[in-house]
């Protein structure tokens, strides 16, 4: 499990969820057989706080990533924060401090304990952030934010307090793929209207962008701490976590991200252990195909978005899912491009929500001479609803190739498919 959380070459991993509204950090300190146990208010089964803060740490230094966490607002005090905050610098790096923490988790729920009125979440906010800013000045804060589809209040509120007060405003999206609008819709509408959600998101997000440039705390950018795509399972299930459909989702949330890195600087998927990354069952380890999603496009670190123009057919979806049920011009084949920090590479980021149909494109390439072969990563399968199992571990992987390449060339895109190409500039070294 350590060795495929590695390989993802995440550079922060998230401690949080509803669960963190009740939870003491101090509970799950010291030696294990003296830890408290208690009931996990949030999900109603025990917690034995026998994975806590110092398991995290090792766990975030054993994989390469830097430990994000979300703070108790909920039942806790800014006391108790500020206390976390040092245990932690104390523990982890060189203990200058300067890490990422989350000012409380989806506050604006009735499932979260302690939550507080709109009226309350800045004053809230302010007092934690003193506390915070008190014993580390350098840690990066996460104010609460609410939904794209219900921030507009809670927002507004949270955007009243004092400039300097937090760092970024979180959102998330953990999505039901199976509820629409339509009645009794078919699995191909959902499956459609799910792998255009992240085209609706984008559009959401930019929403609040504009809300935020016209508060008095404008140029705060956005930080993504939650998104998964779920649904009930059956065989006929829309995409979710851990099928080949909640792949594509999860590649066309990844495109979507680079698309508003301009605004969204941090994001989380859930999780890199189980749900939609490594899990473990009957003892044996293995993957989702979400997890090669993200490992696919993680692995190639772009770090220069380029600009793509593509004259492709689209479609839009109306009555969709209910988070976000009407959505235009939904590109069939969606490419992003970026280079790697070093320009030596062009990565084409590529995902066909044709369920049906292979499609064929020409790439022609502006500004950049590559080597004659691109190399090709491509996750797909027989049927969207495919996933692996402890039987069939894997069952649906990324397969290797090499496709012929230059200024201009063509390619095949196969149905319901992501693809990550690389083309190396011509006289580089190599890959």
């Amino acid at each position: 499990m350590v060795r495929l959380g590695r390989e993802l070459h995440v550079p922060l991993v998230r401690l949080g969820g509803n669960f963190t509204s009740s939870l003491h950090f101090e509970d799950g300190i010291g030696a294990k057989d003296k830890r408290t146990s208690m009931l996990n208010a949030a999900w109603g089964i025990p917690e034995y706080n026998t994975f806590g803060t110092d398991e995290f740490l090792h766990f975030c230094q054993l994989i390469g990533a830097e430990p994000q966490f979300a703070l108790n607002l909920g039942s806790g005090t800014p006391e108790e924060a500020a206390n976390w905050i040092k245990y932690v610098n104390a523990h982890w790096g060189d203990h200058s401090g300067g890490l990422v923490w989350e000012l409380g988790n989806e506050l604006w729920g009735n499932w979260n304990m302690g939550y507080p009125p709109v009226s309350q979440i800045a004053e809230r906010t302010a007092q934690f952030s003193a506390a915070v800013r008190k014993v580390d000045s350098k840690a990066k804060l996460i104010a609460n934010g609410a939904d794209i589809d219900a921030f507009r209040d809670w927002n507004a509120h949270q955007l009243t307090g004092k400039t300097g007060v937090f760092d970024y405003l979180s959102t998330h999206f953990v999505v039901d793929t199976d509820k629409t609008v339509l009645p009794n819709s078919p699995p191909e509408f959902q499956t459609l209207s799910s792998l255009a959600l992240p085209m609706g998101v984008e559009l959401g997000l930019r929403e609040m962008a504009q809300q935020v440039q016209q508060s008095d705390n404008k140029n705060v950018p956005f930080a993504f701490t939650e998104w998964l795509f779920e649904s009930q399972d059956g065989s006929d299930a829309p995409p979710n976590y851990l099928n080949l459909g909640g792949a594509l989702d999860a590649a066309g949330f990844l495109n979507m991200l680079m698309r508003v890195s301009d605004i969204v600087p941090i994001a989380d998927m859930t999780g890199t252990i189980d749900l939609a990354g490594v899990l473990k069952r009957r003892g044996r380890v293995f993957v989702t195909p979400s997890y090669w999603a993200f490992r696919m496009f993680s692995n190639e670190h772009p770090a220069w978005l380029m600009k793509v123009e593509s004259d492709g057919p689209v479609y839009s979806v109306e009555n969709g899912v209910t988070r976000v049920p009407d959505i235009k011009e939904v590109p069939w084949l969606e490419v992003v491009a970026a280079e790697t920090a070093d320009r030596e590479k062009l990565i084409l980021f590529c995902l066909n929500r044709n369920l049906k149909q292979d499609l064929q494109a020409e790439v022609a390439l502006d500004d950049f001479k590559p080597q004659q072969l691109v190399h090709v990563q491509t996750l797909s399968s027989v049927n969207i609803n495919d996933e692996n199992s402890e039987d069939n571990p894997r069952f649906v992987e990324p397969k290797m190739s090499t496709i012929p390449g230059g200024k201009t060339f063509s390619c095949t895109f196969p149905h319901a498919s992501v693809m990550v190409m690389e083309l190396v500039r011509a006289n580089s070294a190599g890959r």
